[in-house]
């Protein structure tokens, strides 16, 4: 669509030690992406988007004990990137009519 911002794909990794602000990240994640392994999401965000999910997320850790990592994939990387028993990451396009 014009004027739509274009959207990178992100694998965004975490490790946080408290149960109650674990539940509190992957709530936030389960918004943005595909939770595809245990702490990992997959998310394709506009620029907006990444801005806006890493202010929540930092609301919500304690930096000396919790880690969020975004890895980012360019669209070449994304095309290689290899799955042994489940689905290449894709983009989850809701259509509204």
């Amino acid at each position: 669509m014009a004027g739509e911002a274009e959207k990178t794909f992100y694998v965004v990794a975490y490790d946080i030690r408290s149960d109650r602000r674990r539940y509190r990240v992957h709530r936030i994640l389960s918004g943005f992406g595909r939770w595809t392994q245990y702490s990992l999401f997959e998310c394709f965000l506009t620029p907006k988007e990444r801005v806006e999910l890493q202010a929540r997320l930092s609301k919500k850790l304690e930096p000396e004990e919790d880690s969020v990592r975004f890895y980012v994939l360019c669209q070449a990387c994304l095309k290689r990137v290899e799955t042994i028993g489940s689905e290449k990451p894709r983009e989850e396009v809701a259509y509204v009519v």
